[in-house]
């Protein structure tokens, strides 16, 4: 098990002198398709120049969505509304009790690589997790941020059982991101057995919550 963010990724901090992100916090469950709809029109906002970045936070009702990997075979129990989207991943579930945050940067204006910017976005949900004394790992080749879980059965070769507690998936539009990052607080995690979340069926590997 290793770190694939391994040394420190590169800063996407905002250069001296530019324009505050705004920071934005939806109370409610917030339509997805409004939701898609609204980042694009800020993505191409902040990409002409027009509007200020954006961290947007948010819930959703139940739903599943089909990243640009997605496979048919991992739709397992379409028991919610399935929604195609643009950002890279495979399926995920996003429901109450699951922060989702939208972040949206000017690449231009900070670092344009895309790895090392999910690689931030990881560095940024283990640091809010330590804050719970929870300690959050990435692992190289599995996009997210993992727990580990000593008491449950290891993998077929011995390999330590660990659940992913926050799934990330983004999306550039002329070096503007948008999607992100979504962490489970408390939401029902039976919800996810209608999918294989991320295209993980390994059985030592699992999904859990704050």
């Amino acid at each position: 098990m290793t770190d694939a963010c391994a040394p420190k990724p590169a800063s996407f901090l905002p250069a001296p002198g530019a324009p505050p992100v705004e920071w934005r916090v939806s109370q409610g469950l917030t339509d997805y398709a409004f939701a898609v709809a609204e980042m694009e029109a800020r993505a191409n906002g902040i990409a002409a120049g027009k509007a200020a970045e954006l961290v947007w936070l948010v819930e959703h009702p139940p739903l599943y969505t089909a990243g640009t990997s997605a496979r048919p075979q991992d739709l397992l129990d379409a028991r919610f509304p399935v929604h195609a989207t643009g950002r890279g991943g495979q399926f995920t579930y996003h429901g109450p009790g699951q922060r989702v945050t939208y972040v949206l940067l000017d690449l231009n204006r900070r670092t344009r690589d895309v790895r090392a910017y999910v690689c931030a976005l990881e560095k940024w949900i283990v640091a809010t997790l330590a804050l719970f004394n929870v300690k959050g790992e990435i692992r190289d080749g599995r996009v997210g941020v993992w727990v580990r879980r000593p008491e449950k059965p290891r993998g077929a070769q011995g390999e330590p059982a660990e659940d992913k507690i926050a799934a990330i998936g983004v999306r550039m539009r002329r070096w503007v991101s948008f999607h992100g990052v979504a962490l489970n607080v408390e939401p029902d995690l039976s919800h996810f057995s209608g999918i294989a979340p991320c295209g993980i069926t390994d059985k030592h590997l699992g999904v859990t919550s704050l």
